[in-house]
């Protein structure tokens, strides 16, 4: 056994003896433990590689699992607000956006680290290779593509980048919304947009969409060839999506949930790859305070769009 596993199995032992033998009950009567899981790619994609995480919360949780790929960011939002859902991993301005609406639903309890161990990624605005389209600078009267109005990368943050720099929206010939990520850049090598606002860990290889993003994962589902496109705009560092719990998940579903998320890279290496979508530096513990930026972004978005 590893030390960190070590470590694992003594805190996972401690927070399961704080927890009240009548607490042992909770499996009676729970139904069934439901995931969200982002839209982004296409549905059987997302099943596919969540597939075995399903199965891995089923076993260490003792209770029947659904996966829920919802077709936008906000089916999930509003399942897991309406007590639907019991775990999502969200972006960090899907996260906000619950949080601003009721700040006791969900608790954040940890975020995915990158190969290098830092906790953060980056919005990405791609367009053709081909298109002769180098900079922004060039995209005066172009069509934009953002992925989803509930998404950091994919609208939030680009959005409030580009304003700050004094790009607004109609510097833009047309902005829309693609629906997703993968939606976006297929629109852009399809010629029906001239660019799209995306999500990359910019690590790793380039040639393989780097170590973890939507263009990774598109890289490996056969769906794009990075000579294909162009990264022409990108953000500052954007932290990490968390995933949260809802906050009335009896304790000792918690402690399981979190010990096998925070151990999976080590003890399920595959499925931790999969439901990734690339390669990273495993889970870590992370709280409310990492998403203060986001949250109040979130809430000067919504102030300015009344």
């Amino acid at each position: 056994m590893t030390k960190s596993m070590a470590t694992g199995a003594a805190t996972l032992a401690i927070l399961l003896s704080t927890i009240a033998p009548a607490a042992a009950d909770w499996r009676a009567g729970f139904g069934t433990y439901n995931i969200g899981i982002l839209s982004g790619e296409n549905e059987a994609d997302r099943i596919r590689r969540y597939s075995c995480l399903q199965e891995l919360v089923a076993d260490t949780l003792g209770v029947a699992v659904e996966l829920y790929p919802a077709a936008d960011y906000a089916g999930v939002m509003q399942g897991l607000l309406a007590g639907q859902l019991h775990q999502a991993g969200l972006g960090a301005s899907g996260y906000a956006g619950i949080y601003l609406q009721d700040p006791e639903a969900v608790e954040v309890v940890m975020t995915s680290a990158n190969v290098d161990g830092s906790l953060g990624y980056y919005s990405i605005i791609v367009t053709r290779a081909d298109s002769g389209i180098e900079s922004i600078a060039d995209m005066a009267g172009r069509s934009l593509a953002y992925a989803d109005a509930n998404s950091a990368s994919g609208y939030l943050f680009p959005r409030a980048e580009l304003r700050l720099a004094g790009i607004e929206d109609d510097y833009f010939g047309r902005v829309g919304f693609s629906g997703g990520h993968e939606q976006g850049v297929v629109a852009v090598l399809q010629g029906q947009y001239d660019a799209a606002a995306t999500w990359s860990s910019l690590l790793g290889e380039h040639a393989e969409g780097y170590s973890r993003g939507n263009i990774r994962r598109m890289v490996d589902n056969g769906l794009l060839n990075m000579e294909d496109i162009r990264i022409i705009w990108t953000s500052d560092l954007i932290p990490n999506g968390p995933t949260v719990l809802r906050k009335d998940l009896p304790a000792e579903a918690r402690a399981l949930v979190l010990d096998l998320f925070l151990n999976m890279k080590e003890r399920q290496p595959e499925c931790y790859n999969a439901t990734i979508g690339g390669e990273g530096g495993g889970f870590v513990e992370i709280g409310h305070d990492f998403y203060e930026t986001a949250v109040r972004m979130r809430a000067d978005e919504i102030a300015g769009s009344r």
